[in-house]
């Protein structure tokens, strides 16, 4: 289970160096903008990415 866990950790570290990786000027952007954001719809963000993530790996562990 450790082994998973951290074979999910790596993957989203991949994941999340892609954007400052391919396209720097970009992400330093998008950062600002979402600095800016108002913190409760940031949290609402955060909170759709939380429930479609938990979903997908509910679906993905409940098929065969």
């Amino acid at each position: 289970m450790a082994d998973d866990f951290l074979r999910a950790l790596a993957l989203v570290m991949v994941i999340e160096g892609l954007l400052p990786f391919l396209s720097p000027g970009r992400f330093r952007e998008s950062m600002l903008r979402a600095a800016s954001l108002d913190d409760r719809l940031l949290r609402g963000f955060g909170l759709v990415a939380l429930l479609l993530g938990a979903g997908l790996l509910h679906f993905l562990s409940s098929t065969p």
